[in-house]
């Protein structure tokens, strides 16, 4: 706390945006400096090995072979989450170049894995045609294109599941295009049992859920927040899992803005539920940084302040991420939102070479 009795609880908002500005040292709170911050990324960069190998997989691809892509994906086995992210990879590198996608295929008709991919990159493709927005801001010509390419990317990714019955990837393909198909529920949940049947905490099968049943595609802000909860209460120990309730939570306050229902008592009680599973999720999990983001936030609108600043600590320097680049200057909403957590938090302050700021350093590196 900045003194015994907290000053700040009755003051408007200005005036604490103004301490923030010109008396708040983020280092006293364990907190890196705001010299620090940095908008150009959610979390740390990806290690150097996982970079040198993504990158030897693409130039073999790019030079046309296709059996490094192969066995990158293969040495995944059957950890589900991580097949899926080495999918990704490749279609990133297909999205450039897919000569050797079409290769592989021709060579080995019968694999899995190279079916998979060209149905995501059906999808991606359909979706480049689209663009973002709503459907509003999207020109006749373009979602009628998107809408004539989506039965082919569902039909190639059942044609994969058929060739990896047990691979729950082809699945979540099918529940990424049902979704711009506007399957009806029980068509969707026909494809969901589907996936969960083969991995039940998919982590990117269950946002891609999450889409669909959001108002915006085929469901309602009370089905979605259902289906969020119910993620956050069948989260696995060490799955980022129960961080689909943040992002149900983030596209309820694109929905509605100010009037957003974020901020309740059952809300709240939910964030400590999903800050206690996500604090058992391995430090290098691709999704947790910008889970962080999303909690930090959320938990300071529902007045926990001393979990976000929990947050703000783990997080670090990184504010390249939602909601603050949702703002026209990410670096000053982020040390805003960190600011206001120090603020109000009652013994906020550390010793100097404690909590997280000796883990980021206080000159960086």
């Amino acid at each position: 706390m900045i003194s015994d009795v907290n000053p700040f609880a009755f003051m408007q908002k200005a005036r604490l945006a103004r301490w923030v500005r010109t008396q708040f040292d983020p280092t006293e709170y364990g907190m890196v400096p705001f010299a620090m911050l940095d908008a150009g990324r959610a979390g740390p960069p990806t290690p150097a090995r996982r970079v040198e190998e993504m990158q030897a997989v693409a130039d073999a691809a790019w030079a046309g072979d296709w059996r490094t892509a192969a066995s990158y994906v293969d040495r995944a086995g059957e950890e589900w989450a991580e097949r899926w992210h080495r999918l990704e990879v490749l279609q990133e590198i297909a999205g450039h170049d897919d000569a050797w996608l079409d290769e592989w295929r021709r060579k080995d008709p019968d694999n899995g894995d190279a079916a998979t991919l060209h149905a995501q990159l059906l999808v991606h493709r359909a979706w480049e045609i689209r663009g973002p927005g709503y459907v509003n801001q999207v020109s006749p010509e373009r979602m009628q294109r998107f809408r004539q390419m989506l039965p082919a990317a569902m039909e190639a990714a059942q044609h994969a599941a058929e060739l990896a019955p047990r691979d729950p990837g082809p699945w979540v393909v099918m529940i990424t295009t049902a979704r711009p198909l506007k399957y009806r529920g029980m068509q969707f949940n026909t494809l969901w049992e589907g996936l969960v049947e083969r991995a039940p905490h998919h982590y990117s099968g269950h946002w891609q859920a999450l889409q669909y049943w959001c108002a915006k595609w085929c469901g309602t802000d009370k089905q979605m927040m259902d289906f969020a909860e119910r993620a956050v209460r069948n989260a696995p120990e060490g799955s980022p899992l129960a961080g689909i309730y943040l992002h149900a939570l983030s596209e309820l306050t694109e929905r509605h803005g100010a009037s957003a229902p974020v901020t309740t008592a059952k809300v709240k009680g939910i964030l400590a539920e999903v800050a206690r599973s996500l604090s058992h999720v391995p430090e290098d999990a691709e999704a947790l940084p910008r889970l962080r983001h999303l909690l930090a936030y959320y938990l300071g609108e529902n007045g926990d302040h001393a979990a976000a600043l929990e947050q703000f600590r783990l997080i670090g320097p990184w504010c390249g991420a939602e909601p603050w680049t949702d703002k026209r200057d990410p670096v000053a909403a982020f040390q805003l939102a960190r600011g206001i957590a120090a603020a109000r938090t009652e013994d906020g302050k550390l010793p100097a070479d404690a909590g997280s700021l000796a883990r980021w350093g206080r000159t960086g590196g």
